[in-house]
């Protein structure tokens, strides 16, 4: 089969699998718009009529007698219809949004949540993130939440400043383990904590990065040293090494990694790749600092695609804030 050929047949499977999309979403406008319609139905006759929820159970039973076909109508679920149309009736924000997610997850955050602004949240979120069943209760079970709203900040602020390429595959962060550490700890403990969970958001969050090692190794004069983590990002075809301090912010931080960078260079750079990259995280007065490494050699041009390509310092930043807020919260 050529490549024409081929082409041509992955336009049509294309159109195809955007009809199904298409077809998915009306139906679930025209079911949400449904189950609405009967909450509010049901709502109104346990008002003026005093209908509970044996009355409700013969409705279900009076359903299914009629038409054994018609699934979804229990006592329960019916119920539930009434409480999920209570719940956002009067709700200008959310009630225009309700069709845009499924009703598996309507359910779950109904069940989970203990507030209107926790509902907002995930409703919000389940839209942008497009979350299927699974991935909202990860996000529900880690505590998704809560933990942003501890950090007093939004999801949707970090989603909305990541490179638009990559917020397609922001789906699972902030559901990572955090680090879970032990009450009595010492400040290596922290410091390995903070870097496994930033190798995992980083692999969560950045499709272009390929792991290369954690406390890897390099040669400086005759001395060895670790680099926190080293990894490869195949679009700018470069290792990037990140260096996690937890204390405040030292130039001398900076001058240690450009050494690790020549290193790196020097001994582990292919011919074909282009100078390494380093990034340096750490603390100043309770605020997160992210600093560029760049080789002297980089033209400004050449600097700023890089600056483009990598994960935002913003979007480092509230990460970093996030997992020390999460080990304070554990200490």
């Amino acid at each position: 089969m050529s490549e024409i050929v081929k082409q041509d047949f992955s336009e049509v499977l294309t159109q195809i699998q955007l009809s199904k999309q298409k077809a998915y979403k009306q139906v679930n406008t025209v079911l949400i718009e449904l189950y609405i319609e009967i909450g509010k139905y049901i709502s109104l006759k346990c008002v003026k009529e005093n209908w509970g929820k044996s009355v409700v159970q013969e409705l279900a039973d009076f359903i299914k007698l009629q038409d054994p076909t018609i699934k979804g109508f229990t006592a329960r679920s019916i119920w539930r219809m009434k409480q999920f149309y209570e719940t956002y009736n009067t709700n200008e924000k959310l009630s225009p949004l309700v069709t845009q997610i499924s009703w598996t997850n309507h359910l779950l955050i109904l069940s989970a949540s203990k507030s209107d602004e926790e509902r907002e949240f995930y409703i919000m979120t389940s839209i942008k993130e497009r979350y299927s069943k699974r991935e909202l209760e990860r996000q529900i079970s880690s505590g998704l939440f809560q933990r942003t709203m501890l950090a007093n900040k939004k999801l949707s602020t970090v989603v909305k400043e990541l490179p638009q390429d990559t917020k397609n595959v922001f789906r699972d962060s902030y559901a990572l383990e955090f680090l879970g550490l032990p009450k009595e700890h010492s400040e290596k403990d922290l410091q390995q904590g903070l870097v496994s969970s930033l190798k995992d958001f980083i692999l969560e969050i950045g499709k272009e990065f390929c792991f290369m090692g954690q406390e890897y190794k390099v040669q400086v004069g005759d001395t060895d040293f670790n680099i926190d983590l080293l990894f490869y990002h195949r679009n700018l075809q470069c290792m990037v090494a990140f260096e996690l301090k937890i204390d405040d912010f030292k130039p001398s931080y900076l001058g240690q990694l450009e050494f690790y960078l020549e290193a790196l260079d020097r001994d582990v750079k292919k011919e074909y790749e282009n100078p390494s990259i380093g990034i340096l995280l750490c603390r100043k007065k309770n605020e997160e600092i992210v600093e560029y490494a760049l080789s002297r050699s980089l033209s400004p041009t050449v600097i700023s695609e890089y600056e483009t390509k990598l994960i935002p310092k913003k979007v480092l930043q509230d990460k970093l804030d996030e997992l020390y807020l999460q080990f304070e919260r554990n200490d």
